[in-house]
């Protein structure tokens, strides 16, 4: 039977899968985070749903926005969280528009549509940092707990620019949360989950940083399709499958080794756990 979790440290972990490697995710992620859409398109994908549900796992459903372009049907989103009851689920956010997901944000509050033990989260959108701030703040008034910032919003480029996109974006984030702290925006005792990465060595900054509480990326598993091992640093570049495109994608005995490598060292250089201490991984992947 599958365990209910890997603590690797504070901050829990989850990496995205393709269809063949869900029941090995079990076994290396802390928890489950589940795209809404994809219940819909793959039996194999309900199933492991259900599972983590039977094996009362903390488990996450999101709204499909950054795979889809936009948030999912919501009476799909009403259907599936009510069957499967998940500990949080990501209210449906519009991209780069801050008063189109306060609205959002707002009317799931007021209306409530959720089972009492899913917990309703928000996700900070907006153009420019002041928009960033303004849509925290007014998620925090809006009663929400628990906020997400997303990677790649553009504004991040503005914050820290540099030749290397990648790594702007990357250090924008940091940034902007950071700043938000300073500012009193972002208290201690607040919780922020990081939906997805530029690029993996990101983490390490936010290792001491009591707010961050979970972040879901799938860029190990994606750099491990896209043929790239991480280097003791981390990448420099983004990968560019997306798992949407490739989540039939049939996995050989040279991927499945890059995944379990880059799972690895997504904990080790971020300074989740020393890799001799999860050396278990070398054969939960085969």
């Amino acid at each position: 039977m599958a365990n209910k979790g890997v603590n690797f440290d504070r901050i829990r972990v989850n990496h995205e899968v393709p269809l063949q490697l869900l029941d090995k995710s079990f076994i290396f992620n802390d928890y489950d985070f589940i795209l809404p859409h994809l219940l819909d398109e793959h039996e194999e994908y309900r199933q492991y749903a259900f599972k983590s549900k039977e094996l009362s796992r903390y488990m996450v459903m999101d709204n499909s926005l950054h795979e889809l372009g936009e948030a999912y049907d919501r009476d799909r989103l009403k259907y599936w969280v009510e069957k499967l009851t998940p500990k949080e689920f990501v209210v449906p956010d519009v991209w780069e528009n801050k008063d189109a997901t306060l609205a959002n944000s707002y009317h799931y509050k007021v209306e409530k549509p959720f089972p009492s033990t899913t917990k309703m989260i928000a996700v900070v959108q907006g153009k420019s940092y002041e928009e960033a701030k303004d849509c925290y703040q007014q998620l925090r008034m809006q009663g929400y707990i628990k906020i997400c910032f997303s990677y790649g919003a553009t504004f991040y480029k503005n914050i820290f620019p540099h030749e290397n996109e990648h790594v702007s974006r990357m250090m924008g984030r940091v940034f902007t949360i950071f700043k938000l702290y300073e500012e009193g925006v972002i208290e201690d005792h607040h919780s922020i989950h990081l939906l997805g990465c530029q690029l993996p060595q990101e983490f390490t900054f936010y290792k001491h940083f009591r707010p961050v509480e979970s972040i879901d990326t799938s860029n190990p598993i994606m750099a491990a399709l896209n043929g790239n091992r991480y280097e003791a640093y981390g990448l420099l570049t983004k990968p560019t499958p997306n798992l949407n495109n490739n989540f039939e994608q049939e996995i050989n005995p040279t991927t499945l080794d890059l995944v379990r490598q880059n799972v690895i060292l997504f904990r080790v250089l971020n300074g989740m756990q020393h890799y001799t201490e999860i050396q278990k991984f070398n054969n939960i992947i085969k």
